[in-house]
Formats: structure tokens, sequence, C-alpha cells
């Protein structure tokens, strides 16, 4: 419930207290410290796997700043066509070293893609450039719609945090939060209430197994 809704941990220690559950909002965070980056990496894994021999058609990279003890940060992300987060990597600059970074580790994971959707921040074509796909990146008004979407969620897990306290922190947060959130996301205005109630019902039932 912390990772996924936009909850605090004493919101979450009054949810399972009405349940009937006992624990402290201590116990809570040393919970989703432990075990998040196991289910997080185990969802990754499955995603990954499913994916594998096919080809990647498009992603959307975009970056967003996030305020850490007053210093500016920039949190990386990179989302496929299907609009699922493959990538969230935080770093204290946002130059052509980081873009590299970044997209080296998402095509280390993920392989490359035919097309990269951008802005026009220059790194990103620099990057491109060093690595030898820059005819792959596409820039456009709102052709980057996708990515920028993808930040709000964890734009509203921010306000609930009262913000972050290290890049440390911030980076385990938003890899664990962005795994989570694309198994639960139906994307329920694609399809019929039934079907959304149906995958809705599997993903509820792949999480069980997974956590148990």
């Amino acid at each position: 419930m912390y990772v996924r809704f936009p909850l605090s941990l004493r919101q979450v220690e009054d949810l399972l207290h009405e349940r009937g559950i006992d624990v402290s909002y201590e116990t809570v965070r040393a919970w989703w410290n432990r075990f998040g980056p196991l289910f997080a990496a185990e969802i990754r894994k499955r995603r990954i796997k499913s994916t594998a021999g096919s080809t990647q058609w498009r992603w959307h990279l975009d970056e967003v700043f996030v305020r850490i003890n007053g210093e500016t940060h920039y949190l990386w992300r990179a989302v496929d066509h299907e609009g699922e987060v493959l990538e969230a990597f935080v770093t204290k600059k946002r130059d052509r070293r980081a873009a590299l970074r970044f997209m080296r580790r998402v095509m280390k994971r993920h392989g490359p893609p035919r097309v990269i959707v951008t802005d026009r921040l220059r790194s990103y074509r620099a990057a491109m450039r060093e690595i030898g796909n820059e005819a792959r990146q596409e820039t456009g008004r709102w052709l980057n719609n996708r990515a920028e979407n993808s930040h709000q969620p964890f734009r509203r897990r921010e306000q609930a945090m009262a913000k972050f306290r290290s890049a440390k922190s911030l980076q385990k947060f938003a890899s664990i939060h962005s795994s989570i959130h694309n198994h639960f996301n139906q994307e329920r205005h694609l399809y019929s209430r039934h079907d959304f109630k149906l995958n809705r019902s599997v993903a509820l039932d792949e999480w069980r197994r997974l956590a148990a």
C-alpha cells in the first residue's frame, strides 16, 4: 500500500490498525526497505523475460528535477510505447555524461529500440552521437507526452512522502515504485470494465504469489 498508493507511513499504519494489524509505521518502513527491492527485481525480471527476442519499437526518454536538501537532482525515466516504465535513474547533473550513463543502462537491460523520442535537451543528441544511434532520435512538441505523463504518479508520491532525504533513497524508491506501478497499471480506459476487472484480478493474484 505504501509504495503503490500516495500514502504516508503513518497513514498505512492507521489503515492496518483498522484491519486489526497493530504495527508501527517504522515497521512499515523496514518492510518496504527490505522486501521492496526484491519484489521490484522479480517484476522487472519477468518483464524482461516476457519481451526477450521481441523488437523494441519506440522509447520515450525524459527527465524531471527533484529537490533533495535544497539541491537539484534529476530523475531520468525511459518509457516504452505501451507506457511501461523501463528504467528510473537519478543523477546530479543532466549533461552528456549523465544522459550517456542513463541510455547505456537502459539498453543493457532491454536492448536498443528502433526509435527514441526525447525533448530538445542537447545532452540526448550528444549521448546518441557517441553511441551511434543519432539517426533514431525523434523530437517534437507533443511526441514525448507519454514520458511526461509517466512522472505524474511519482510526483503524487513525492508530495505524500514530504520529499526525499538523499539521492540514494530517491533512486531506491523510484526503481521500486516504477516496477510496482507497471504491475498494477491496467490502463482501464483502453478496454471494457469487464476486461479491466479480469486483468486487475490477475495482477493481484500474481502479486500475492510473488509476496508469498
